[in-house]
């Protein structure tokens, strides 16, 4: 009898995976253009993102690139123990950590503030030409960017210095010295960034039910608070997820604004995680060692997704998951 069970539960799981793979195939055959659409994302992912996870083997490894992959012996965690053990990892860490954190204090609530400001514009055009002012940095290329701030920062010719000589001031030499470098990055991507971020508020806050707005304007309620007790709360969802996202990645600083801006009288300052790996990797050429800290910064920054996915989780209904 309990044999006679077993087959007939098995053969009721197998009729439902037929059942299902039959209802996707005929989703996809009624839904065949949405499906080759997604298709290029999908093969640029597997490509770039999964294949070459395949490489990760070398940071337990020794790789010699004569052996290649498989031939190159293994070392363990010999690579993340020197990572670990070395001189400059302390401030290696501060330097990632400090920059990120700092962006992420100043810079995630202004995009949400300026969503706000422009939600309350008079005047559909005015509105549509601070959006599109705001954006247009975005679209500046890092190199641009950071050869912009080299040029107002410049100690005798920069615009910065030649307002602080109007005032009788001192010329600075702003990227010279390691105490203004996150000042300097961080502001400075603020500003680039805050327009093109704040779309997404500016969308969440286009779907706020207006009879709301109508029945608080009637009880007399001010702009303030229409903004503290009816658009915050209904963009709160979105301000969720993407702290979120943002603390999960909070290890992840760029490097090609940092080694773009760096120099030897602000090492100190600017050196951080994504540089030094460029430097033991591709010009002292340890593959072994950069990969062990390339993956050492991954699993921080999965392990903080997770940890902060869960919180939001349990204090809110909002998640990733």
């Amino acid at each position: 009898m309990q044999v006679q069970t077993e087959i007939t539960y098995t053969e009721m799981t197998a009729k439902k995976k037929i059942s299902c793979f039959v209802s996707l195939w005929k989703n996809i055959k009624k839904n065949y253009i949405l499906y080759l659409m997604i298709l290029p994302v999908v093969a640029y992912y597997i490509i770039f993102a999964y294949v070459p996870m395949y490489g990760i083997q070398i940071a337990f490894k020794d790789f010699i690139p004569k052996l290649g992959f498989m031939g190159s012996p293994w070392v363990g965690f010999e690579h993340f123990l020197r990572f670990l053990n070395s001189y400059n990892f302390k401030n290696l860490l501060l330097n990632t950590l400090e920059i990120s954190v700092y962006g992420l204090v100043a810079g995630f609530p202004i995009p949400i503030i300026f969503a706000l400001l422009l939600n309350y514009l008079p005047g559909k055009w005015f509105r549509k030409s601070i959006q599109m002012v705001s954006y247009a940095p975005h679209f500046i290329s890092t190199v641009v960017m950071c050869g912009m701030i080299t040029i107002f920062l410049a100690p005798n010719t920069g615009i910065i210095n030649q307002i602080i000589a109007v005032f009788g001031g001192s010329s600075v030499s702003f990227l010279s010295v390691p105490e203004y470098f996150k000042s300097i990055y961080v502001w400075s991507g603020i500003w680039q960034g805050m327009g093109f971020s704040s779309i997404i508020y500016i969308s969440a806050l286009s779907g706020v039910d207006y009879q709301l707005h109508e029945a608080a304007i009637i009880d007399g309620a001010t702009k303030f608070q229409r903004i503290i007790h009816i658009d915050i709360p209904s963009i709160a969802p979105t301000m969720i997820i993407l702290l979120i996202l943002s603390l999960g990645s909070i290890m992840g600083v760029g490097f090609e604004k940092v080694y773009l801006l760096q120099n030897s009288l602000n090492m100190s300052s600017s050196d951080v995680i994504a540089t030094y790996v460029y430097r033991v990797g591709l010009i002292d050429s340890d593959y072994s060692y950069s990969t062990a800290i390339g993956l050492f910064n991954s699993v921080i920054n999965a392990g903080l997704l997770v940890v902060v996915n869960s919180i939001a989780k349990k204090f809110s209904s909002t998640s990733l998951w």
